[in-house]
């Protein structure tokens, strides 16, 4: 809790609203806030997944109940179409979306935080793996201190005034401490799984989602540097910048005996382009929509980014193009980089912020 630069003894007698998915993380943040002499409010939203939702509104229940917290249940359907759309659209478009980075600011931090100002709560809290730093009017993201479970990533569309009200009890704790503190607790639930990036599909596989809602013309799949058909796949969508697995490309295929990996799609002519190994590099990449926290460092400046989730950050060089756009160079050639998706921009433990991928730089 320290880490959070809230002290314990600031938090007693504050009225905190805690999301709860029913999963350890959040009933673990949920512990820490109480032990805290926080007075804790649970905020649980029903999913539209009837499978699933009823399950973990259930698991919720349970430790509200064991913990002595108050707990409401919500439902933000229309917030959820929101996200829901733009999974799709972006993924009828071409482009690999990441459902989390626009779930966390539309709905975990707007109208869970509008829910908490109604209580007059102080703070809202969460489960994630992050840190905030609150030093004077300015809200800073903070590195998790178990950087394998480190989520500033999804978290980098964040406002000032959405990390204000912020509070991520788990930001100082390693996942192996909070199973700990779980089972210590009575809060480890058998049987339940990681929660899965596509929370609104609940049980079904996303290809199985989108053949059944939005069928697809098969296409062939073509080699870039030799512009030889490899392959045939079973709707574009289906397929993401650097998938390596499930192409369905036969072994006589290529000269190199390394896997195939997708790296270009062709909407219009509905074709995918494939390589082998790592021989499709990009030089750098344009970002728009930038969310900067709190504030860009400069017009021009070295850093380090990541192009996805669980990635090692890289060195990059980082120009600011106006009309929150910027250019990032990198200083070594990337692969599966892959427009939609999102880069965010760290400074050793702090996260910068980050934007949506438009388009992939070639020298």
């Amino acid at each position: 809790m320290q880490k959070n630069n809230i002290k314990i003894q600031e938090l007693k007698g504050k009225t905190v609203v805690v999301g709860m998915s029913g999963g350890v993380d959040s009933s673990v943040a949920c512990l820490l806030l109480k032990q805290a002499g926080a007075n804790v409010i649970g905020l649980h939203m029903k999913t539209e997944n009837a499978e699933t939702s009823e399950v973990d509104k259930q698991r919720v229940i349970d430790v509200c109940e064991k913990l002595g917290v108050k707990l409401e249940v919500v439902e933000y359907k229309d917030e959820m179409k929101t996200v829901k759309d733009y999974f799709v659209q972006e993924y009828l478009a071409g482009r690999t979306p990441n459902p989390c980075v626009v779930c966390n600011r539309e709905v975990k931090f707007k109208p869970f935080i509008e829910f908490a100002e109604k209580f007059n709560a102080d703070y809202f809290a969460t489960g994630h793996y992050a840190v905030v730093e609150h030093i004077g009017d300015k809200h800073y993201l903070k590195v998790a201190a178990d950087k394998n479970k480190d989520q500033s990533y999804f978290l980098c569309k964040l406002s000032q005034s959405q990390l204000q009200k912020a509070l991520f009890p788990l930001g100082a704790l390693t996942k192996p401490e909070v199973r700990e503190i779980a089972e210590a607790n009575g809060l480890a639930f058998e049987g339940v799984k990681e929660s899965q990036d596509i929370c609104f599909l609940g049980t079904q596989k996303f290809k199985e989602f989108m053949e059944s809602n939005y069928p697809e013309k098969t296409g062939d799949i073509i080699d870039i540097n030799s512009n030889k058909v490899v392959g045939k796949h079973t709707g574009i969508s289906k397929y993401t910048i650097g998938q390596r697995k499930g192409l369905g490309i036969g072994g006589g295929h290529g000269s190199t005996g390394e896997s195939w990996s997708v790296v270009k799609k062709d909407m219009a002519k509905n074709i995918i382009y494939v390589c082998q190994g790592n021989s499709y590099y990009a030089d750098g990449l344009y970002a728009s929509g930038f969310n900067w926290i709190p504030e860009k460092p400069a017009d021009k400046f070295e850093c380090y980014a990541k192009f996805r989730y669980r990635q090692e950050a890289k060195k990059v060089s980082v120009s600011v193009l106006g009309d929150n756009k910027v250019f990032v160079e990198f200083k070594e050639k990337q692969t599966s980089i892959a427009e939609g998706q999102f880069v965010v921009l760290y400074d050793e433990s702090t996260c910068l912020g980050g934007g949506v991928i438009d388009e992939i730089y070639k020298k």
